[in-house]
């Protein structure tokens, strides 16, 4: 007999940062730009000259996306997706024909075995006919049983299981729950031991692909106890398992024909040998699947960019005011550049992040996140700005605009579509957060008994001394470098000269890691709570990340003649449009209204002021904050609907 289910964990806030230490990557095997660029070292030898795929892995590449670039324009009806919020059932089939669900996979499982800048090329080019069908596909791959199995799973559930993924079932991740999310230390749901099998209990929240999907990557609890080290652990489960319910198919502002839906465990068997990797490391093979995984958000984003930049380019050449095309008119010229400027930088920092995680050389958990973090930032400003360059038919829908005999553009969508890229796998509040503990893992690994509370005094004294040999060695690099020097990164020197916005880079990563060393100088223990400047600071790495990126693929066109003038004139706009925001984001370390913004928080919370919300009706419906997740059997239909 099955022992009872878990009670929902209740933990202090120590507690949840310690499990989220836990299940972080500690080490770092292998060199990382990002991590190098945080520390005030300007490694451009890691990214330069810019890695490539194989010829092989190009002509792979390249024949597949002739053939799903004839598939978007044939059989995907994105208005179609967009009127009804749902994928239908024969386009979902023809991409199983196509091979689409198995780009990642092994061909010897069956699936195409893309590279990773491939499978993000084909992502962008489906997304741009339907986002819908970019996230069924990206949640399948880049998070759902293909990546977890490919990095932790055993032979044997490899040959079970990856051959299904490629051809013929759609997966799911199931981690968030209505109260838990990007703090799984409270994660609720239980896999109890029983025999040779588990017993699932609990509700998952905001399953993407969970309505249609055949099988499932679910993160449960399993219980400390004899023979069992318990901890958070992930399990492949069948998705018509005997007491799996999916309870809704949840709506949403944009990507309306996602498939994402409430599931409800009770009961549920689930084979010890369905366990991916040991109990208890569930959390970590959910955050080191996501270090790739991540990729697929920028993909979306690049297309939407590139999208945007043809749509303005076409409407203000068209479109008239007072007397000349809009687009001529400085205020409208200047939305237009930072477009064209931000898509070619933003699929920079993808190509070179993607080529990267393919070459398998250089540690990219940093990369990634970086790529994710100001991706979602910059498409949703891109999508914006579209909208405000359209003006009125920018706000007005793809069917209006036809129904009253203009070309259907949906740019409001776009920007619906794109606004959830800013919360997917890590808001960006999250991927402030995570970063900032990565970019200051080095000084924590040499000073963190310093600040610990709970060290003796003898460990606090032995991180003394080893805190001072490493700053020692370390604070004299950050005085001066190659940025100093008028003829360092000269080899970017041609008709545009992009080597003053590299020795910008270099000079300000050492800046950077000024700053980082005197704040946690000045708060030491306190530091984790800062998260205005911890947040600044991730954003400075990433303006210097991206301006690296740009500057590099600039270099890589030119030399390869494929655009090289244009590249180059691309990126030294972006670059000097990167500079203004770094430069007021330093500004902002130091000035800003956080204490202050703190006390406002607490008069909010207090009541103090509750008269400023007079005057108003609310139109929120009743009901609890956070839904009901008591574990038991479902009182609802099952709104599962696996499509063959």
């Amino acid at each position: 007999m099955s022992a009872p289910p878990l009670k929902k964990p209740v933990v202090t806030e120590r507690e949840a940062r310690q499990v989220a230490e836990a299940a972080r990557e500690q080490d770092w095997r292998k060199p990382s730009f990002a991590k190098e660029l945080f520390l005030g070292r300007f490694r451009l030898d890691l990214i330069h000259p810019h890695p490539l795929p194989a010829d092989e892995a190009v002509r792979r590449g390249e024949q597949f996306l002739a053939k799903l670039h004839e598939f978007c324009e044939t059989r995907i009806d994105g208005a179609l997706i967009e009127r009804e919020a749902r994928i239908p059932d024969e386009v979902v089939r023809g991409l199983k024909e196509l091979g689409a669900l198995g780009m990642k996979i092994d061909p010897k499982y069956g699936g195409l075995g893309l590279t990773q800048v491939y499978y993000n090329k084909a992502l962008a080019l489906v997304g741009s006919a339907s986002p819908a069908i970019g996230v069924l596909l990206s949640a399948h791959q880049s998070i759902g049983v293909p990546q977890p199995l490919k990095l932790f799973g055993t032979d044997e559930q490899k040959q079970r299981f990856l051959p299904r993924c490629a051809r013929t079932d759609i997966s799911a991740f199931l981690l968030t729950e209505p109260d838990v999310g990007s703090d799984p230390a409270r994660l609720a749901t239980s896999a109890v031991p029983d025999g040779e099998d588990y017993v699932l209990d609990g509700v998952k929240l905001w399953t993407t692909n969970g309505v249609v999907a055949d099988l499932l990557v679910v993160m449960a609890r399993v219980p400390r106890s004899e023979g069992h080290k318990g901890g958070i652990t992930a399990f492949v489960v069948e998705a018509d398992s005997p007491g799996i319910t999916v309870e809704n198919r949840n709506a949403f502002m944009g990507l309306r024909g996602i498939e994402n839906g409430v599931t409800r465990f009770h009961q549920v068997r689930v084979p010890a040998a369905n366990r991916v990797g040991p109990e208890g490391a569930g959390l970590k093979i959910a955050l080191t699947t996501l270090n790739t995984g991540r990729l697929s958000l920028p993909a979306s984003c690049v297309a939407a960019g590139k999208w945007s930049l043809k749509i303005a380019r076409e409407w203000t050449a068209a479109r008239e005011q007072w007397g000349k095309p809009v687009a001529h008119h400085e205020a409208v010229g200047a939305k237009i550049s930072f477009i064209a400027a931000t898509t070619f930088a933003l699929e920079a920092v993808l190509d070179l992040s993607s080529q990267m995680a393919d070459e398998d050389r250089n540690d990219i958990r940093i990369e990634g996140a970086l790529a994710k973090l100001i991706a979602s930032e910059m498409g949703w400003r891109m999508a914006d700005e579209l909208v405000q360059i359209r003006g009125g038919r920018g706000f007005e829908t793809a069917d209006s605009l036809a129904a009253r005999g203009e070309r259907a553009v949906p740019a409001e969508q776009v920007l619906r579509d794109l606004r959830i890229n800013r919360i997917f796998e890590g808001s960006t509040e999250i991927m402030h957060l995570l970063i900032a503990r990565e970019a200051v893992d080095a000084h924590l690994s040499v000073a963190g008994d310093l600040i610990d509370p709970d060290k003796s005094l003898q460990d606090k004294a032995r991180a003394g001394a080893n805190a001072g040999v490493f700053y020692a060695k370390w604070l004299p690099k950050l005085v001066a470098g190659p940025g100093q020097l008028p003829n360092s990164f000269t080899e970017f020197k041609h008709e545009v000269d992009l080597s003053p916005h590299l020795r910008y880079v270099e000079r300000h990563a050492r800046k950077l890691a000024r700053s980082t060393f005197y704040a946690m100088s000045r708060w030491q223990g306190r530091m984790e709570t800062k998260q205005g400047f911890l947040g600044r600071i991730v954003d400075i790495g990433a303006e210097l990340f991206a301006m690296s990126a740009a500057c590099v693929r600039a270099e890589l066109l030119r030399s390869r003649g494929e655009h090289g003038r244009e590249a180059y004139q691309l990126a030294d706009v972006f670059c000097r449009q990167s500079r203004i925001r770094v430069e007021e984001l330093f500004t902002r370390l130091w000035s800003n209204t956080d204490d202050l913004d703190r006390k406002v928080v607490k008069g909010v919370l207090a009541g103090t002021y509750e008269w400023l919300e007079q005057g108003i009706v609310d139109p929120s419906g009743e009901g609890p904050w956070i839904a009901d997740t008591t574990p038991g059997p479902s009182a609802h239909e099952n709104v599962h609907r696996p499509i063959g």
